[in-house]
């Protein structure tokens, strides 16, 4: 019998897996560019990135842009090996499952 693939419970929910793939392309995002290519609210993304900071998985900047201040989104080392390793889970789930 083969183990069962373990997923990481903070990068697992669909947003916060797309989020953190976003993150891995970039060396930041604004706050709002994620809101929007999610297409979830402020205080949905709000509480997906506390959960994500909470495990180390993402840093929140604050910097002006345009006159205003801004929130930029960085994923960190720890992030981004854990979306590798949450990756690899899932592709043995499928090589499972297929």
């Amino acid at each position: 019998m083969t183990a069962v693939p373990q997923f990481d419970p903070v990068i697992h929910p669909p947003a916060r897996l797309q989020l953190a793939a976003a993150l891995s392309e970039v060396n930041d995002m604004e706050f709002g560019r994620a809101r929007d290519l999610l297409g979830v609210s402020d205080s949905v993304l709000s509480k997906h990135l506390a959960q994500m900071q909470e495990a180390g998985y993402v840093r929140l900047r604050k910097a002006p842009l345009g006159g205003r201040q801004r929130t930029w989104l960085v994923l960190t080392a720890q992030g981004r090996a854990a979306l590798k390793a949450h990756v690899r889970a899932l592709q043995d789930l499928a090589g499972i499952v297929g």
